[in-house]
C-alpha cells in the first residue's frame, strides 16, 4: 500500500499552479521548470528509496512513455493545425452569437474530440469578442461545454471513453448520454445568455463598438484546407483504439506489441502508429499554409511551452494518487449510479480522468451484475454506466487541470489579453454554477 504522504508532491505543485500566479506571477512564469523538477524529485527519491531505483524508473518511464507522449503529442498536432486557420468578416461576438458559437462547438466535440474542437473554435470566439472588455465568462462557460461536455458521445470525444470503447463498450453505446448532454447544454447556454446579455450591455454603454463596417455575417475561412489534417488527427486517436485489438498486433499471450524500453515499460506499435500521424499533420499543416494566417491569429508557442512543463509533473506525481486510487477503489463501498457519478467525477477534477473512469469501470465489473452491459471487465448496469461516463466527462471542467483542454483554452486566452480567473477564482466560478447542474444530473438521470 502506497503511504499517504506521498502524495504531498502532487499536491504541492497543484498549490503552486494555483498560488504562485497570484503572488509571485514573473517569478512562476520564469521558474515553472524548476518548480516542476522540484515537487518531481520530491515523489521519484522518496519513492526510490522505499521501492527501488528499478521500480520507481519504471513507474515515471511508465507515464512518460505510454500516458504523457501521446497526451502531449496530440494536444501539440492539434495547437499547430488549429493555429493555421482563422476565421474573420462582420460576425462581432454577441450574446446570441456566442451562444451559438458555444452551442457549435459542444457538438464537434464528440466528432473531433474536446482538443480538437477547443483548439478550433477558441481563436475565432477570442476574435469576435476582441472588442469588448467584459469577456472571461465567455471563456470560462466555453471550458465548462467545449472542453468538457461536449464530448460525451462517442469514444472521440473523450480519452476515457475511448478505454471504454477498448474494453467492450460499443462505439455508439455513448449516445445514451445524450439527453444529459441536451439538459446540461440548455440550463448552462442560458445562465451565459444572460451573463453575456448583462455584460454586453455594460460594454455597449461605456461606448464600446465592434470593428465591423456593416452589420451583416459575411464570414471568411482561411486555411480550411487543414481539416483535412484535423481528420487525420482524429483518425489516428481512432486507430489507436482499435489497432492494439488485432492479432498481428499482439504476441502469443495477447500482450501488445511495441518498442521495449525499460523492464515492462513498452511503446506500443499503435502508439507510435498514432504519434507519426499526429506529427506528419502538424509538419504538413505548417508547410501547406502561408504564414501571414499565423501572424493573425497571434500565433506564439508559449501556451504549448507552458502545458508541456507543467503536466509533466502533474503526470509524474500524481501516480500516487492513482495508486492508492487502484488498490482501495473496490474498497470504497461505492455501489449505485448516482455514487458512481460523483466518485468518478470528484476524482477526475483533480486527476487524470481516463486512469478514474477505468479504476470505476473496473470496480463496477467486480461487483457481480447479471444485467447490463457485458464489457471486458464484467457485467455493468446501463445506468452506472453512464453516471461513470458522465462523471468523468463532464466533472473534467471543475478545475484548469481536469481536462487536456482546459489549461490550453486558459493558457491562450491569457496570451490574447483576457484576464482569466485565477486557479481558485475559476473553482468558484466551477462550484457556483456546475454544482446545482450536477446536482439536477443526479436527481434527474442517476438515482
Amino acid at each position: 500500500m502506497i503511504p499517504l504522504w506521498l502524495c504531498i508532491p502532487f499536491a504541492g505543485l497543484l498549490l503552486c499552479i494555483a498560488v504562485l500566479p497570484l503572488i509571485k506571477p514573473h517569478w512562476w512564469e520564469e521558474h515553472q521548470p524548476h518548480a516542476v523538477a522540484f515537487w518531481s524529485l520530491l515523489f521519484v527519491v522518496p519513492f526510490a528509496l522505499m521501492y527501488g531505483v528499478s521500480h520507481a524508473s519504471e513507474t515515471v518511464l511508465e507515464c512518460m512513455i505510454n500516458d504523457y507522449l501521446t497526451f502531449i503529442v496530440l494536444l501539440f498536432g492539434l495547437f499547430c493545425v488549429s493555429g493555421n486557420i482563422t476565421m474573420s468578416g462582420d460576425l462581432a461576438g454577441s450574446p446570441r452569437i456566442n451562444v451559438g458559437l458555444l452551442a457549435l462547438g459542444t457538438i464537434l466535440s464528440s466528432w473531433i474530440g474536446t482538443t480538437g474542437a477547443s483548439m478550433l473554435m477558441i481563436r475565432p470566439i477570442i476574435k469576435m469578442n476582441a472588442w469588448r472588455k467584459h469577456r472571461r465568462h465567455i471563456i470560462v462557460f466555453f471550458i465548462f461545454l467545449v472542453s468538457n461536455m461536449g464530448g460525451c458521445l462517442t469514444p472521440i470525444g473523450d480519452p476515457p471513453l475511448l478505454m471504454g470503447f477498448m474494453r467492450g463498450v460499443p462505439f455508439f453505446w455513448s449516445l445514451h448520454l445524450t439527453p444529459v448532454l441536451l439538459f446540461n447544454m440548455a440550463l448552462l447556454l442560458f445562465i451565459f445568455y444572460w451573463i453575456d446579455r448583462r455584460a454586453y450591455r455594460t460594454d455597449i454603454a461605456k461606448g464600446l463598438k465592434p470593428d465591423i463596417s456593416k452589420p451583416g455575417t459575411e464570414i471568411k475561412i482561411r486555411g480550411a484546407h487543414n481539416m483535412i489534417f484535423i481528420v487525420m488527427i482524429v483518425a489516428a486517436v481512432i486507430l489507436s483504439g482499435t489497432l492494439p485489438s488485432l492479432p498481428m498486433f499482439q504476441d502469443a499471450e495477447g500482450k501488445v506489441l511495441g518498442i521495449h524500453i525499460l523492464g515492462e515499460v513498452v511503446l506500443s506499435y499503435p502508439a507510435v502508429i498514432e504519434i507519426a500521424i499526429i506529427l506528419l499533420a502538424a509538419f504538413l499543416s505548417f508547410k501547406t499554409t502561408d504564414a501571414s494566417i499565423r501572424r493573425e491569429n497571434h500565433f506564439t508557442w508559449s501556451a504549448i511551452k507552458e502545458v508541456a512543463v507543467l503536466f509533466v509533473g502533474i503526470f509524474i506525481t500524481m501516480q500516487p494518487a492513482l495508486m492508492l486510487l487502484k488498490a482501495s477503489g473496490p474498497k470504497l463501498g461505492i455501489t449505485d449510479p448516482f455514487q458512481m457519478f460523483w466518485a468518478t467525477g470528484l476524482l477526475s477534477s483533480f486527476l487524470d480522468n481516463t486512469p478514474t473512469y477505468l479504476v470505476f469501470l473496473t470496480t463496477a465489473g467486480s461487483l457481480g451484475f447479471t444485467g447490463g452491459m457485458m464489457t471486458a471487465l464484467g457485467s455493468v448496469p446501463i445506468k452506472m454506466l453512464e453516471a461513470i461516463s458522465a462523471g468523468a466527462v463532464f466533472m473534467g471542467a471543475n478545475t484548469y487541470i481536469g481536462n487536456a483542454p482546459n489549461f490550453m483554452v486558459k493558457s491562450i486566452a491569457d496570451e490574447n489579453g483576457i484576464r482569466m480567473p485565477s486557479f481558485f477564482g475559476y473553482l468558484i466560478w466551477s462550484f457556483g454554477i456546475l454544482t446545482p447542474v450536477f446536482i439536477l444530473d443526479t436527481l434527474l438521470f442517476f438515482l
